[in-house]
This record gives structure tokens, C-alpha cells and sequence, in this order.
């Protein structure tokens, strides 16, 4: 089986220091970490320019040369966006065409005309699954949030035992499956299968799922008490009927799809689980074939790696979603034109994290934590997602904390087999998602779409990210040892 080869080339990257201590290797670590969380946290600088000078403070501490620092970082981030920026911009753009064509609203409308009150919570949390596979986190936010208001006045159930399901959907979604950057960052820097840790993603995400969701949305109601429904965010009751909701509500963006046509669902469902699909034929084509001079997997890898298919993807949305929502040629190329600015920033900081994991391995820092857990009997695993976890708490970012805890575990992933390294990238991503709490924007974000107080947010939106992360791992371990 293969993994993605772009990172490594940076891993052949001249080593900045050899002479440094272990003692001394953990406390650059730790200082390059602690500069990055007062810089992001207490100083509000950009997670890019913090990751960038956390670098600098890493490599000056380890007493690396800070003229080698430079190709260090350099080739750390240029490896990082080759592999996962094309994968990014690609996500991007499938997700501006559902957003804009209507096919999110279709998909719901679908699902949610088959519910029943008792089903409505499993029903959100089956469309955030399937809407979140192309969807970045807060783009699914601000497409579910008015669809799940609207549910609750129509249904007369409370607000939160239908949004709990759709944010969890969402969030598990975020933190343990590709495409989404997290999991795409730690899969190049932990060289594991895509298509490996797409399959037990999916394995270990769907009974998290299930738990963090319909089922804790129970429990969250009874704590946070009656909310009143917000009408600011609340669509129009034309909006969400027949199927032409974003002919009648503004999208994300700004833009107006056509009110009298929208992609069908069986399509919209398709072009959504098309990338999906790829990337599993291929996981399975490899471990049933396994012949890499074979006819078939070579044609079988090569559409099923994810950069060829998001592209296929892409290129089909433009008909099955574009086309069918009336959009001319011109409108399609703006609207994937206009996928593209918005995630430069997220390009961005996944580089700089790429640049950061890359000094820690130069400077050996991923060294002597591998000689710290094996002294200490700690399994990998847990490690990783307790690395990630700490770095969640302190910085708020999910993306942060999968970015740095892959790149302090990455040498502990050399060695392991393709399926235990996929099972390394889950713990790390598990560990992401941990009490997202004030210094989180996906907490302020939830807080004043439900309007929430902030104990109520806790209670709610907190707790269930916790849940996520701490029955995600509960899964992960006892995978490690039976695969």
C-alpha cells in the first residue's frame, strides 16, 4: 500500500542539530509550544506568524544554526502545502458548489421530509455527515444552523435535541476524516494510507457519532434548560420548503442560486460521496491486490488517490450540481474562483505547521519524546492524543493541535504498520477535538447562533466535544490492539 509521498522530502532535510541534550530538546519543545499559545491566545497574533516565530524560538533554544533553520522551515512548509493545499483548495471548491447551487438544502429537505419527531434528531445528524464530508467546519455551521432552527419551531422539539446531533456530525467529521484539513495535515506528516485512515475514521466516527449526538442531545437539553429560538438566524418558511432554499435564503457567500431549479438528490448525494468512494475503492483494491505492477491497481491508485479524486469530483459538481441549478459557465467559474479566497489563511497556517513539525524533526525533538514514551511505557497512541489534547485546551485550535501533536509524534510512527498509523492519526485528531472552550472561535460561533449564555455553551457544546474526543479514543485503543 502507499501513503502520501510529499513530505518526504522534507524528512531528508539535514538534521539543524545533533549535539543537543534530551533534557534540553523537551524544554525547546516546550517553549517553541508555550510562545505559540501566548502568542495566539493572550496577544491575538495570526496562528501562521505564531507558528512561524514559535519555529525560530524552537530552533534557537535546541541551539540549531538559525541560517539553517530557514531551509528547515522552508521545505517543511512547501512540502506541507504541496500535498495538503491542493487537497484544501479542491474541498474548497466542491464545497462552494453544493453551498451555492442548493444541493445542501436539497439533501436536507430530502432527509428531514422522511422524519419523524422521534427521528428528527438522527436526521440532523445524518445530514451533517453527509454535508460535512466536502464542508470545512464553519462553512457546515452556518449552512446547518437556520436549517436545524427552522426544524425545531416546525417539530415543536427542543433546539438542542436536534442541534447537538448536527454540530457533533459535523465536528467528528472535522477532527477524524479526510478530506478536512486536520486529519489531511497529520496523515502527510505521519506518512499513513488515506484511504487506510479514511476507512477506520469512518469505523471509529460513526459509533462516536451516535453517542455525542442523538444521545448526549438528550442529556444536553435537560442541562442548558428551554432555549428560545433564535429569529435572527431563523430562515423564511418558504426557504426550506420544496426543496428552494437557497433560492430564498442567502448563502455564505453572499450569492443567490435560482429559485426555480435545484440539483436532484440522488445527484447532489453522488457527487458528494464521489471522492469518498474513490479513496475507498482504492484502500480496498490495495489490500485485496496488493500487486503494485498490476494493471488494475496501478489505474485503481491513480483515481483513487485524493488529489485525482477531489478533482474528478470537482469537475462533476460543475455539471450534476452547477448545471442543474441553472448556473451559466461564467457563473460556475466564479463561484469556484471565489472558493479559493477564503481558505488562504487556512493554507497558510497548515503550511507554517507544516514548517514547525518539520524543525521538530530536525532538531530532534521527535527523537527524544520516542525515547521518553518508550522509557515511560506509554503507548503511542495515547500519547498522541494527549499531546493533542494539551495543545487544544491551551490554543483553542483543532487544526493547531493536530498540526503540532503529529509533528512531536511523528517519529514514533516509523516502523508502525499501515494500519496502526492510521490508527496514530485518529488519536491525534480524536485528541483535537477536546472541551473546545473560550479560546475556541467554533465556541463563540455556536454560542451566538443558538444564543446560548456561556455556562449554557459549556454545558452543551463543550461537554460534547469532550464526549467526542474521549469515546473516540475509548474506540481507538482497543483497535490498536485487535488490527
Amino acid at each position: 500500500m502507499r501513503s502520501l509521498p510529499a513530505l518526504n522530502l522534507a524528512d531528508t532535510a539535514p538534521p539543524l542539530t545533533h549535539s543537543s541534550s534530551q533534557g534540553q530538546l523537551l524544554l525547546a519543545a516546550l517553549l517553541g509550544i508555550a510562545v505559540i499559545v501566548l502568542l495566539i491566545t493572550r496577544l491575538k497574533v495570526h496562528p501562521f506568524l505564531s507558528l512561524t516565530l514559535g519555529s525560530m524560538v524552537l530552533a534557537a533554544v535546541a541551539g540549531a544554526p538559525l541560517d539553517k533553520l530557514t531551509n528547515s522551515f522552508a521545505t517543511g512548509f512547501g512540502a506541507t502545502v504541496s500535498s495538503v493545499g491542493l487537497l484544501i483548495g479542491l474541498g474548497a471548491m466542491l464545497g462552494k458548489l453544493l453551498a451555492d447551487s442548493g444541493g445542501a438544502t436539497v439533501i436536507a429537505d430530502t432527509v428531514l421530509a422522511r422524519s419523524t419527531s422521534r427521528t428528527l434528531p438522527w436526521a440532523m445528524a445524518l445530514i451533517a455527515t453527509v454535508l460535512g464530508l466536502p464542508l470545512f467546519f464553519e462553512i457546515g455551521v452556518v449552512l446547518l444552523i437556520p436549517i436545524v432552527l427552522l426544524v425545531a419551531r416546525r417539530g415543536n422539539v427542543p433546539v438542542l435535541r436536534v442541534g447537538i446531533p448536527a454540530l457533533a456530525g459535523l465536528s467528528v467529521l472535522h477532527g477524524l476524516v479526510p478530506p478536512h484539513p486536520g486529519p489531511l495535515v497529520a496523515v502527510s506528516a505521519l506518512h499513513a494510507d488515506l484511504g487506510v485512515t479514511l476507512a477506520l475514521g469512518l469505523l471509529v466516527g460513526i459509533p462516536t457519532l451516535v453517542i455525542a449526538g442523538p444521545l448526549f442531545a438528550r442529556v444536553a437539553e435537560r442541562w442548558v434548560g428551554p432555549l428560545e429560538i433564535p429569529t435572527t438566524t431563523l430562515p423564511t418558511e418558504a426557504s426550506a420548503s420544496d426543496g428552494v432554499a437557497a433560492g430564498a435564503v442567502e448563502n455564505t457567500t453572499g450569492d443567490l442560486a435560482p429559485s426555480d431549479r435545484t440539483p436532484a438528490f440522488g445527484a447532489v448525494l453522488a457527487t458528494i460521496l464521489l471522492p469518498v468512494g474513490l479513496m475507498l475503492v482504492k484502500a480496498l483494491v490495495d489490500v485485496v491486490v496488493d500487486k503494485p505492477d498490476d494493471a488494475l491497481q496501478r489505474a485503481v491508485d491513480f483515481v483513487g488517490s485524493p488529489l485525482i479524486a477531489l478533482l474528478i469530483a470537482v469537475l462533476v459538481a460543475m455539471f450534476t450540481l452547477g448545471r442543474a441549478a441553472g448556473f451559466t459557465k461564467e457563473r460556475i467559474s466564479s463561484t469556484v474562483e471565489k472558493s479559493l479566497a477564503p481558505i488562504a489563511g487556512i493554507v497558510f497556517i497548515v503550511g507554517a505547521g507544516g514548517g514547525f513539525k518539520q524543525t521538530l524533526v530536525d532538531v530532534g525533538v521527535g527523537g527524544a519524546i520516542s525515547s521518553w514514551a518508550d522509557k515511560l511505557h506509554i503507548s503511542a497512541l495515547l500519547l498522541g492524543w494527549l499531546i493533542a489534547v494539551l495543545i487544544r485546551l491551551a490554543t483553542g485550535s483543532a487544526t493547531v493541535a493536530t498540526i503540532t501533536a503529529a509533528g512531536i509524534v511523528s517519529p514514533l510512527a516509523v516502523g508502525m504498520s499501515t494500519t496502526h498509523t492510521a490508527l496514530l492519526v485518529l488519536a491525534v485528531g480524536a485528541g483535537s477535538l477536546f472541551f473546545s472552550h473560550v479560546n475556541d472561535a467554533g465556541f463563540w460561533l455556536v454560542k451566538e447562533y443558538f444564543g446560548m449564555s456561556v455556562g449554557q455553551t459549556v454545558a452543551s457544546w463543550s461537554v460534547m466535544e469532550t464526549v467526542i474526543s474521549v469515546v473516540a479514543i475509548a474506540i481507538i485503543l482497543p483497535l490498536g490492539l485487535v488490527l
